[in-house]
């Protein structure tokens, strides 16, 4: 394909759109909605009973707002929160954009050594947590940390929940402590924040070892929340059930401002991934959209209690987070009636999506790209030199716009080697771009690993492998896996003389990093391939490994 002066067209487009910007913080949004809105419902969490208009849903979020400034709580403190999928999630969202303080997203699976780490790294003066999520007692950690003197900045625990814990504030006292003084407060405060201020630290995998806390403002994710809903066509009648974890944007950002900003009504079937109770909120709840990695997807359509529900209220939806199976894709639009069903590819550190397929697009684009450029976002794919590269060939994807984030937070070093003088944010994937503007990612320059939607950067787990006293050298790379995308492989070097079982290096990880970083696959190995230059040659490990364990990479769109 060629311009009019006969030289190639090149991989850039931009998303063009009759629909302005919103030009407003999330909390001046949120009560415009409330206002036209208020007796619709707003939010409906199954494993709590709760279920709530906008009217008091907005009631809650503003006493909450009250409460936290009770506190001393100040516009652009860190407030972090470390929880499952819960009401109260949703009401620290809401009441900490109209409070002016930056939400902290500290991801259910941390332990010690990571929420040390977090906490730290953006100061963070105060924590609403869960009291625990599966096998982590939440209170024990942060107490541990506490009386080890690990968390000096912080001064206020927050504990959901009746039972009282000391040194720690309850929620819901909390949410009724500010008096009339704070309500004045906030409504002084409300007209004063601008909607490019920081409002959100999500924490993404670093490859330094250490994670990268992606600084979002209002009109990033606000924005985003928009567009990908105006891509699913959302109107106040639609339902959408988010069991995603809220912590990701693909909750927080387009789930929960999806439906804010649309006047749809929240769903969360559960405080954690569970097939059964997602089929069943759906059906029951009588939901018109759905949310999930393909992970999720394919444990939904394998259930054995599949066929007992009904999905014929089911549209549409996303899929994304990583590559879906192509057969997969195919069953949910028969299977789960989702016949408008999307596909969206971002970062968080794009608010996060920047290319969504259209509801109308051909099944053929739906499952073999990633969609089109997103209003008001530019796109393009670049060569090594940063040179826009001829459409149909394979680049770095590259975006540029509202969506790319403010920074990493007190990291300006990283965040210049992410966004360049002219703004685009270098995202690290290759890709290419057809002829209509349809993306496909190829394969990623990073040598990060989606596991279920996790991203997983190897050096992260090297670094803490390389503190186990027998451990000479380790590296980590990703491998195909049927149900996860990809797993976790350690080829680890001991010291010489040493001994050690794949099970003593589990034991190892346990508890101290995400349950979803421990390494399914664990190599003793006494040597790594390498060049001539003494470069590891992770490509040769994991072809080694794919053949040494019969494993199988899916087709994938």
């Amino acid at each position: 394909m060629t311009n009019a002066n006969g030289s190639p067209k090149i991989s850039y487009d931009h998303g063009v759109s009759d629909r302005k910007l919103i030009g407003e913080t999330i909390g001046a949004f949120f009560d415009r909605q409330v206002e036209i809105y208020r007796d619709r419902e707003a939010l409906v969490v199954r494993h709590q009973k709760v279920r709530w208009s906008w009217g008091e849903l907005a009631r809650r979020v503003d006493d909450l707002a009250a409460g936290l400034l009770s506190l001393g709580l100040e516009r652009g403190d860190r407030v972090g929160i470390w929880s499952p999928n819960t009401s109260e999630w949703t009401l620290a969202q809401f009441a900490t954009a109209k409070a002016g303080l930056v939400l902290v997203n500290v991801n259910p699976a941390y332990r010690r050594a990571e929420l040390d780490y977090a906490m730290n790294k953006v100061e963070c003066k105060a924590l609403i947590l869960a009291p625990a999520l599966k096998t982590s007692n939440y209170i024990e950690i942060v107490d541990d940390l506490v009386k080890a003197k690990k968390l000096p900045l912080l001064r206020y625990i927050i504990r959901l929940g009746r039972e009282k814990t000391p040194g720690m504030l309850n929620f819901d006292d909390v949410a009724t402590a500010g008096g009339n003084a704070e309500k004045v407060k906030l409504a002084e405060l409300g007209p004063k924040l601008q909607f490019d201020d920081a409002i959100n630290i999500q924490f993404t995998s670093g490859t330094t070892g250490h994670p990268k806390g992606a600084t979002l403002s209002h009109h990033n994710i606000l924005n985003n929340g928009y567009f990908v809903g105006e891509g699913l066509k959302l109107t106040p009648e639609d339902r959408l059930c988010i069991p995603v974890p809220l912590y990701h944007c693909f909750g927080m950002v387009m789930g929960n401002l999806g439906c804010l900003t649309h006047g749809a009504t929240m769903v969360y079937p559960s405080e954690a991934f569970d097939p059964l109770a997602t089929l069943q909120a759906v059906s029951e709840e009588r939901c018109t959209a759905l949310f999930g990695v393909p992970t999720m997807f394919i444990a939904q359509l394998d259930h054995p209690e599949f066929d007992k529900f009904d999905l014929k209220s089911l549209r549409t939806g996303i899929m994304a987070g990583s590559p879906c199976p192509i057969e997969v894709m195919k069953k949910v639009q028969s299977h789960m009636h989702m016949h408008q069903v999307t596909i969206a590819y971002g970062m968080t550190e794009t608010s996060p999506v920047s290319t969504q397929c259209a509801t109308d697009d051909p099944l053929e684009k739906r499952v073999s790209t990633v969609g089109q450029v997103l209003p008001h976002i530019e796109i393009k794919i670049v060569d090594t030199e940063g040179m826009a590269v001829p459409r149909g060939e394979t680049g770095e994807f590259c975006t540029r716009g509202y969506s790319v984030m403010k920074g990493y937070w007190n990291d300006t070093e990283k965040t210049a080697e992410a966004i360049d003088e002219a703004g685009w944010m270098r995202t690290g994937d290759l890709a290419t771009m057809d002829e209509q503007g349809y993306v496909n990612i190829v394969g990623r320059l990073k040598d990060m690993v989606i596991r279920g939607g996790e991203n997983v950067y190897p050096r992260e787990i090297e670094e803490f492998l390389y503190r186990h006293p027998k451990i000479q050298d380790v590296q980590v790379i990703g491998v195909p896996d049927q149900k996860y995308g990809e797993e976790i492989c350690a080829w680890i070097k001991l010291h010489d003389g040493q001994s050690t079982t794949a099970e003593e290096i589990r034991e190892f990880c346990k508890g101290q990093i995400a349950h979803y970083k421990i390494p399914r696959y664990i190599e003793f190995v006494p040597e790594f391939p390498m060049t001539i230059t003494g470069k590891i040659q992770k490509f040769v490990m994991r072809e080694q490994t794919i053949s040494k364990l019969g494993l199988k990479a899916q087709k994938t769109a």
